[in-house]
C-alpha cells in the first residue's frame, strides 16, 4: 500500500494544510482542495502543477502562480524564478517529517491514524 502526503507550507516552512491520497493519485488532484483551506498571496509549485485549470483558479482568487512552464507548453508563461527559489521549503518539510520513523515507514494501517501522526509531527514542527 502506498500513500501520498500532500502539504502546503507557509513562507517559513511551517505546515499549514495536509491531505492523504493513494499512491496512484496525481499531486495536481489535491492542489485546489488544499488551497481552499488557505489564503496565500503566491503559490509556488513545480512543473507538475502547470495546468491551465489550476492557473485560472489561482488567478481568479488573485493568487500569483509561481509555476515553471512544462517543456511541451505551446506558449510558455513567465515565471518569477527569484520567488520560485523558495519552493525548497516544502521539500525541507518533507525531509523533516521523514526523520520520524512512523512516517518514513508508514506503520499505521488506517489513513486516519497516519494523518493523525502527521498532524502530531506538524505540531512539533510549529513548536520548534
Amino acid at each position: 500500500m502506498t500513500t501520498n502526503i500532500h502539504a502546503i507550507v507557509d513562507a517559513l516552512g511551517n505546515p499549514v494544510a495536509f491531505s492523504l491520497t493513494g499512491g496512484q493519485v496525481h499531486d495536481l488532484a489535491q492542489a485546489q482542495p488544499l488551497l481552499a483551506k488557505v489564503e496565500p498571496k503566491a503559490f509556488l509549485a513545480d512543473k507538475a502543477y502547470d495546468a491551465n485549470a489550476l492557473i485560472e483558479a489561482l488567478e481568479k482568487r488573485q493568487i500569483t502562480p509561481v509555476i515553471p512552464p512544462k517543456s511541451n507548453r505551446i506558449q510558455p508563461r513567465d515565471t518569477d524564478y527569484a520567488l520560485y527559489r523558495g519552493r525548497n521549503l516544502v521539500e525541507r518539510f518533507f525531509n523533516t517529517i521523514k526523520h520520524f520513523r512512523a512516517i518514513a515507514t508508514r506503520y499505521d494501517k488506517l489513513a486516519n491514524t497516519f494523518l493523525g501522526a502527521i498532524h502530531l509531527i506538524a505540531t512539533l514542527i510549529w513548536l520548534n
